[in-house]
């Protein structure tokens, strides 16, 4: 806005007799301290106290007004002063003149930064004139009280002195100097909301929850400003109240001096019915950000918040003095062979404990001794004060599930069943480990069957155990069953458990569930490694059915996989097993040509067939170069030297191997023992063959009597097989 043409004319012509001398100084200063007093008390000093830069009518401005050149000049007034409230200025003579003085101080100080920025060449005298006339005018509508009310509008001028523009700018300056007188009134009253002992109080709690730093500043600021607000909602509501007491006292007045007039007592009857708070209906309603929390669902969340402040903060146990004292410290002295009941029914009538002094107990005995815990811990969940729920027995049955101690287990089982405390998915998944680990797959399979019929979904964890389970007991296909139930519920099964059932399939000799297997880990992205195909190549063998083994091993060589030495002596002992020698020397020969080299498995396996065939040079020489490759012959080889040496009288190597074997016999099987002992009794040495007997009984074997067969009958194995000249 342009203030050169805000000034009106009658204004420009008054400042120009002013700058040429037609109005003396005296008479500006009387005329404006006339002007002014009427407005400005002179006990309404102002608190401003800076360089004076005044010129024009100084000792008046220096008496009154107090402006300066420096910005800082403005302080607000003693907290709880009003700028404006619902009837004037202030409530009494003394509060409106100091109101009133800081508004034309302020008013001052603002339009001449105005008038300066507009006339960049005017002097200062001629400045301070301009102002004068302004503050003039507004001292004139302000005793006329007409200012006060068109305050925030923009409505037309009040006097033709000035321009529109000008009163425009008046008021605009006006509105900002209440604003601000407005804001510091609440900056100031803020500050003692912020030392108010409420607020102090919740600040101090807040800090022991842990609340620091930022954060604690602006919850105290936050809690200030909604005491001042409740504050001043209160206050409003007094001033509204006499104001109504007010109005109601004169309109008992009005009536009775004009009873007669029924039309003027309905029009008071009105007023007041408009002047009064309007009756509530229904119940309180109470939203915050579009929460309606006058909803009773609330009280439940209320309450379910409370519960779990009470876990997060839970109660202190009680002190524990004098014979109680002396009766804990007689329980913690306990052993496990000693009946608690006694000591703890005397603690129960000294202490009369809670949940939490039970526990604290509890922690007490279990640093002192773990067997004695158990113990209290399960007569406890009969104790009514402890309170005991369906964790407490799922905590006491894990730990003895941990321990090994499935008959505790069971029997607090028992007890939680017997109160009424059914199962969650956390006990029965500790069950279900549990007794798969002990091998009681059916009580297993109880508590898994129970678990889903009421409608908990198993996890992978309770899956696997179950699988597990099925496996250590010789049942791969109850296994596989729950392999394809995972798969229909998007529960991914692990390597882990394809080889668990793919060595119980072998184990069982079951040719067509070690090959599902494969198609399994195949159709669910895990590519069999040769691993896998060994065991399945194994089972193959055992089933004596090597062409299906010698269709796999033809596969992988085809699929470009590098089969190593486990596996070709697998495929061997599969040709073994079915004793057909010319087909396994033909693939050894096969192999060969393609640059492999049998190693310390391939040729174990043909020293053990040749060992069954008596073929003694020829496994001789598979023996030394098992030597040369630098590792010792496995274990298992030693039950078939013991047998062919012991077959060919060969005393010296027989008993040899048979010291061995019996160094080892903890590592020996029944198949093992009834090999070597029918070697030995074919050669006759009897003596050795009774000891080794008397070593199978003793590990828990038994082996049917037989006769001895005489020393020249002939091996089953014991067939004429021609020399191969390749064979090395």
């Amino acid at each position: 806005m342009n203030l050169r043409h805000l000034v009106s004319r009658n204004a420009i012509e008054k400042l120009s007799r002013l700058n040429h001398g037609f109005i003396s100084r005296t008479s500006c200063l009387s005329r404006s301290i006339s002007t002014l007093s009427a407005a400005v008390p002179v006990s309404g000093r102002l608190h401003y106290g800076s360089k004076g830069n005044v010129g024009f009518c100084e000792e008046m401005w220096r008496d009154h007004l107090r402006f300066g050149d420096h910005r800082s000049l403005h302080s607000a007034r003693e907290a709880g002063s009003e700028v404006r409230d619902g009837d004037g200025w202030g409530d009494d003579e003394d509060d409106d003149g100091g109101t009133t003085n800081e508004f034309l101080s302020r008013f001052v100080w603002i339009m001449r930064g105005k008038l300066n920025e507009a006339y960049p060449d005017c002097d200062k005298q001629a400045v301070d004139g301009m102002l004068l006339l302004i503050v003039e005018k507004v001292v004139d509508e302000m005793e006329k009280g007409s200012l006060q009310d068109r305050l925030g509008t923009g409505g037309d001028s009040v006097s033709h002195d000035l321009s529109e523009d000008l009163w425009r700018t008046v008021w605009e300056v006006s509105n900002k100097v209440v604003e601000d007188m407005e804001k510091e009134r609440k900056k100031e009253k803020m500050k003692g909301f912020l030392q108010d002992a409420e607020v102090k109080e919740m600040c101090r709690f807040a800090g022991e929850v842990g609340i620091r730093g930022d954060m604690l500043r602006e919850f105290r600021f936050k809690w200030a400003r909604e005491k001042m607000e409740e504050s001043e909602f209160s206050e409003s509501l007094e001033k509204f109240r006499k104001k109504e007491v007010k109005q109601g006292k004169d309109v008992e007045a009005d009536s009775n001096r004009d009873e007669a007039s029924g039309e003027e007592a309905a029009a008071v009857a009105g007023r007041s019915k408009v002047l009064s708070l309007p009756k509530r209906k229904g119940k309180f309603k109470y939203k915050i950000y579009g929460l309606d929390l006058s909803d009773p669902r609330w009280s439940q969340v209320a309450d379910k918040i409370h519960e779990a402040e009470e876990v997060a903060f839970p109660q202190e146990p009680k002190p524990i003095t004098g014979k109680c004292k002396l009766v804990t410290e007689k329980i913690l002295s306990m052993g496990v062979e000693d009946n608690p009941s006694p000591l703890l029914t005397e603690w129960v009538e000294l202490l009369q404990p809670s949940r939490v002094d039970w526990i604290s107990l509890l922690d007490k005995i279990q640093e002192k001794h773990i067997d004695l815990y158990y113990k209290v811990a399960e007569l406890l969940l009969d104790e009514a004060s402890f309170q005991a729920d369906a964790l407490d027995f799922s905590k006491l049955i894990a730990a003895h599930a941990k321990e090994m101690r499935f008959e505790d287990a069971e029997r607090i089982f028992k007890k939680m069943n017997d109160n009424g405390f059914p199962p969650d998915i956390l006990t029965a998944t500790v069950l279900i480990h549990m007794y798969n680990e002990a091998g009681n797959v059916v009580r297993a399979k109880e508590v898994f069957d129970n678990l889903r019929n009421q409608g908990f979904r198993p996890d992978f964890k309770i899956y696997k155990s179950m699988i597990m389970g099925y496996v250590k007991a010789g049942q791969p296909k109850l296994g596989e069953d729950l392999v394809r139930v995972m798969e229909m519920k998007d529960i991914k099964p692990t390597r882990e458990i394809y080889m668990a059932l793919l060595h119980s399939f072998v184990l069982c000799d079951d040719i067509t569930g070690a090959a599902s297997i494969i198609t399994s880990m195949q159709y669910s992205g895990l590519e069999p490694s040769l691993e896998e195909y060994t065991l399945l190549i194994d089972a193959c063998g055992k089933a004596k059915k090597p062409e299906q083994a010698r269709s796999h091993f033809n596969y992988l060589r085809k699929m470009g996989h590098k089969l190593d030495d486990k596996i070709t002596a697998s495929m061997i002992a599969a040709y073994e097993k079915s004793n057909l020698l010319d087909q396994a020397l033909d693939l050894l020969l096969e192999l060969e040509r393609n640059g492999f080299e049998p190693g310390v498995h391939t040729n174990s396996v043909l020293v053990d067939w040749f060992a069954k065939l008596q073929l003694l040079d020829e496994a001789e020489k598979l023996l030394d170069k098992i030597s040369q490759q630098g590792e010792s012959p496995p274990f298992r080889l030693q039950v078939s030297l013991c047998n062919m040496y012991s077959r060919a009288r060969m005393e010296k190597r027989a008993l040899q191997a048979l010291g061995i074997l019996e160094s080892k016999k903890d590592e020996m099987d029944l198949d093992d023992f009834q090999t070597a002992i029918n070697g030995l009794e074919a050669g006759g040495f009897i003596q050795q063959a009774n000891r080794l007997r008397n070593i199978m009984e003793s590990r828990g074997f038994t082996l049917p009597e037989a006769p001895p067969s005489p020393p020249n009958a002939p091996n089953k194995f014991s067939l004429r097989i021609p020399r191969r000249p390749s064979m090395r």
